[in-house]
């Protein structure tokens, strides 16, 4: 009996001491998303989803500004980016996962970890190496290359842990019928574990799109809409990391209040990916 007491005793500081430790965490984080919200609630308008930011003057001559070309250009890197970045990350996992025994992939793994312990700021110089450079000039196309960078080794990560989840069973029931190994991988294995893979798809876009240091280098930003629907992709783009950055140090009151309109819009792109990854999770583990 006493033995048991003790154990309960135990248990309680054990939880208190946990509780603790959540608050203690929670409340920064709850201190810095109201201030943010406080700060940028004012600014959230109509004109900041339709209008363009453009000079300083604008807005000192009364004229309406905003950061509908920052929006769009947010949605079209980060779109580029996921496209770029699925491909070559779910290869890189069903590599990693179904053929350890192969003689590239310890190679494969060192390049994968390297990658994803590389700060981001490398990454947008390896896309200005790759991409601005040979192009002549900054452009969405090569921000999208620098945030694929960031989310490839996620994916990666992701598909691996994914694909090993599932039986090796299901492996040998294709192969068992004659299936060759890559119908296997893509008709069973893959499928099955699909709500893995969702869930660091949206993890990794989650992360790439709060990243403002590689995208200095490659879409370089612009403070207005591209004359041509080509510019999006060719010329320079502006996005809401970049721009947040930019409007914060400007010596401007009403561009810093821009800046946390556009720090709360960031904050609910983010938080709705993260949502949607712990949606998917629940599901899996309801299953």
């Amino acid at each position: 009996m006493r033995s048991l007491r003790s154990r309960y005793a135990r248990d309680n500081v054990v939880l208190v001491f946990i509780i603790l430790n959540t608050v203690a965490v929670l409340i920064p984080l709850f201190i810095i998303l109201g201030y943010v919200i406080v700060q940028g609630f004012n600014y959230i308008s109509l004109d900041l989803f339709t209008k363009e930011l453009g000079s300083p003057t604008r807005n000192m001559m009364g004229e309406p500004t905003g950061l509908v070309h920052t929006i769009i250009g947010t949605a079209v890197v980060d779109i580029m980016a996921v496209l770029i970045s699925i491909p070559f990350g779910i290869g890189a996992g069903v590599m990693l996962s179904e053929y350890p025994d192969h003689w590239a992939n310890p190679i494969l793994r060192v390049l994968n970890d390297t990658l994803n312990g590389m700060p981001a700021v490398l990454k947008g110089l390896l896309a200005f190496v790759l991409v601005v450079k040979p192009m002549g000039s900054f452009s969405g196309l090569s921000g999208g290359v620098a945030l694929a960078f960031v989310m490839f080794p996620i994916i990666a990560r992701a598909t691996e842990s994914a694909l090993m989840n599932i039986p090796w069973s299901i492996r040998e029931a294709g192969l068992a019928i004659g299936l060759p190994r890559w119908r296997v991988i893509l008709s069973t294995i893959i499928p099955a574990a699909k709500v893995g893979l969702v869930t660091g798809f949206l993890i990794a876009f989650a992360r790439a799109a709060g990243e403002a240091a590689p995208l200095v280098f490659t879409s370089f930003g612009n403070n207005y809409l591209p004359v041509k629907w080509t510019g999006w992709i060719f010329g320079p783009v502006d996005t809401l990391p970049q721009r947040l950055y930019n409007l914060a140090i400007s010596p401007y009151e009403h561009w810093h209040g821009m800046g946390w309109a556009a720090a709360i819009i960031l904050l609910a792109v983010i938080t709705a990916s993260f949502a949607a990854a712990r949606f998917f999770i629940r599901d899996k583990k309801q299953e």
